[in-house]
């Protein structure tokens, strides 16, 4: 069998979503998960070590190549991308989902207050939130839950690095007006640029 790391070297590099030792192992039936687990550590530190453009990134439970966050204004220059704005009423309901997951819309609207059914239905465009099944009580509604994109999005390595109550209480109150929309995590962190993480 070839060398595996410059073969898993090349799936992270191709891959436009996070690769976990469980894929590349599909991949790469003849290498063991452990082995796999031991040349992604190892990728990892070579590219720190290395301190170049780009590093290899655990993010939505699996690893991806992404550009260093000091370059990221280099990088909009030369894309000029739009950025990816959520209202306030869509981060109020993906926070929502995100903390009460797997959650129903009458649940949603009750914290709300108002109807949310085409803020959950853009978040579900955005692929930030989707349908998870359905509760087993009369009507059987439709629960809702993040997805693996909210995580990218969000550098978040799993739902457990979500901020606590008390994080969010610690912290200091946002410099934005309340009425602007607020701009979704950078997506220019892949190393094809923008396309790489919308």
């Amino acid at each position: 069998m070839a060398p595996i790391k410059p073969i898993i070297e090349g799936l992270l590099f191709i891959s436009g979503e996070p690769l976990n030792a469980e894929q590349i192992k599909k991949v790469i039936p003849d290498a063991g998960k452990e082995e796999i687990e031991a040349v992604l550590a190892d990728i990892k530190e070579e590219f720190e070590k290395r301190n170049g453009g780009f590093v290899l990134h655990e993010v939505a439970g699996g690893f991806q190549f992404r550009t260093k966050p000091e370059h990221r204004e280099y990088i909009h220059r030369l894309f000029q991308p739009s950025p990816t704005r959520l209202s306030k009423a869509a981060l109020e309901t993906l926070a929502i989902i995100a903390y009460r997951q797997p959650v129903m819309r009458s649940e949603i609207e009750h914290v709300r207050g108002v109807n949310s059914g085409n803020t959950i239905r853009l978040l579900m465009e955005r692929k930030l939130v989707r349908i998870l099944g359905r509760r087993e009580i009369p009507g059987r509604p439709i629960v809702y839950a993040t997805t693996q994109k909210f995580l990218e999005a969000f550098d978040l390595k799993d739902l457990k690095d979500l901020p606590t109550p008390k994080d969010i209480d610690e912290r200091q109150p946002p410099s934005k007006p309340d009425d602007q929309p607020l701009p979704l995590r950078s997506d220019l962190n892949g190393p094809s640029g923008p396309e790489n993480n919308t």
